[in-house]
């Protein structure tokens, strides 16, 4: 097999220069590592994938940088920084050469790219917004697909908003709520630490009420609470020994018992203690509520 640069420059490359440092260095640095041939490529994963070639490995990362450049390039509308975008998509290329078996029949660019995407949509999702904006598979195809079915700037109209919503197969509520979160920013609740008077003012800090405290709320929930507790037991004391007894047993003790435990005990059916429990609980809320 022949390339163009030797294992060893290949590797001194990605030693001593990762994007963060120099990014055009960087990004010519990779474009001038040569591309693999199929047969080449062929070659070096099934030494990886058979042998555990470690060496194979890297060659077929190194030689597939330049495309992780590519994609990272599709991702600058997000006000991220490229050279992070590509140190992720560079872990999704790694992980896709780990996975990648020869013996299916395509090439590794054509397989590598799901990994690298994914690694690349986690990244911003994570760092996009300090809330996150999409949490479920669904919301994260959302978000990636709704920046690129946008036609203007600004906020959509209704045509725009059904029109995208039946391309991506969602409600149009689903469209307007991601719109929405992700026209919103970020705002430090207690705000910048070199703010002066004129502007701390309107840090949420300074005007958002704290009611865990309230004298007034501590004595409502605390009177609430006691009422509840006595309510209860004056209403327990109503009923005859054995449904107090299962209501104690089911619900009030630590070690709660069974159905068929409680059932065993009286001699008679699970159903029929269901039945007790059930109409001692109605008793209890009856009584409680007079």
């Amino acid at each position: 097999m022949t390339v163009n640069q030797t294992p060893g420059k290949q590797l001194q490359i990605i030693d001593t220069m990762v994007p963060g440092r120099d990014l055009n260095a960087y990004i010519t640095a990779v474009n001038g590592i040569a591309v693999l041939s199929a047969e080449e490529e062929l070659e070096l994963a099934n030494q990886y994938y058979y042998e555990d070639n470690l060496d194979s490995a890297r060659k077929l990362v190194l030689a597939h940088l330049r495309f992780v450049v590519h994609m990272a390039k599709t991702y600058s509308g997000y006000g991220l920084s490229e050279a992070d975008l590509i140190q992720e998509g560079n872990v999704g290329l790694m992980k896709a050469v780990k996975r990648f078996n020869p013996e299916v029949g395509v090439r590794l660019v054509s397989f590598a790219v799901h990994w690298i995407k994914a690694e690349m949509h986690e990244f911003i999702l994570r760092n996009w917004r300090i809330v996150k904006v999409a949490t479920t598979k669904a919301q994260r195809k959302l978000f990636f697909n709704l920046r690129g079915s946008k036609k203007r700037l600004g906020w959509m109209s209704q045509d725009e908003v059904e029109a995208v919503a039946k391309d991506l197969g969602v409600e149009p509520k689903t469209v307007l709520q991601m719109e929405g979160r992700m026209g919103a920013f970020d705002a430090s609740f207690d705000g910048a630490a070199d703010a002066d008077d004129d502007e701390a003012y309107q840090a949420p800090a300074q005007y958002l009420e704290d009611t865990r405290f309230d004298p007034a709320k501590t004595v409502e929930a605390d009177d609430y609470e006691k009422t509840s507790t006595d309510g209860l037991y004056i209403a327990m004391e109503n009923l005859d020994e054995r449904s107090k007894d299962i209501l104690q047993r089911r619900w009030l003790s630590d070690d709660k018992a069974t159905l068929h435990e409680l059932a065993d005990e009286y001699g008679v059916s699970a159903e029929r203690i269901r039945q007790l429990e059930k109409n001692a609980m109605n008793k209890v809320k009856a009584t409680m509520e007079m």
